[in-house]
């Protein structure tokens, strides 16, 4: 089944969200991206992902070429802003990733954060379940590993945050929808 990545322009099947990293990985083996192809992946006007960049909610590109980490904390504003105000996105960010123009202190890349809420958002994670949805939260991050105490309940958290965020913006898309058809 045919499936948009959340925060993207990107169609892939469902099923293949387990490999949606190597992908993404597959597209900076020059080096990173530029400004266009970031805006070819998400949908977002250049002077959107420039005006995040002044407003340091990720830090500037090298030799104005993105990384990965970069590209998929774009995607995860992109994503979030549909249902959040900034505020929120950058208080929820900051929550685990410490300052946002610095990567030093995150606790979870947000290339990292990016790919498992993909695996959760593909396989329905259900939301309208909280023991269901923890589960799968717990299964995704088995391998993850806490850089210091108590990052990983907090990495659970944005994760829920995250997901309750997408189905929001799901219902929003498909209440319209329905409206226009009336």
């Amino acid at each position: 089944m045919k499936w948009t990545l959340p925060g993207t322009t990107l169609t892939v099947e469902r099923e293949d969200a387990k490999f949606i990293e190597q992908q993404f990985t597959s597209m900076f083996f020059g080096g990173g991206i530029v400004l266009s192809q970031v805006s070819a992946i998400t949908g977002l006007e250049p002077y959107t992902v420039q005006n995040w960049v002044k407003r340091e909610f990720l830090p500037p590109p090298d030799h104005k070429r993105y990384n990965m980490n970069q590209l998929c904390r774009i995607i995860n504003i992109n994503m979030l802003k549909k249902v959040l105000p900034m505020e929120q996105i950058c208080g929820l960010l900051t929550y685990i990733n410490g300052n946002l123009d610095d990567t030093s202190d995150d606790l979870i890349d947000d290339s990292k954060l990016y790919f498992l809420f993909v695996q959760l958002a593909a396989n329905r994670t259900p939301l309208h379940n909280p023991a269901g949805r923890d589960a799968a939260i717990d299964v995704v991050l088995q391998a993850y590993r806490e850089p210091v105490i108590g990052a990983k309940e907090r990495v659970q958290k944005v994760l829920i945050v995250m997901l309750t965020a997408w189905a929001a913006a799901q219902l929003h898309e498909t209440a319209e929808k329905m409206v226009a058809e009336l």
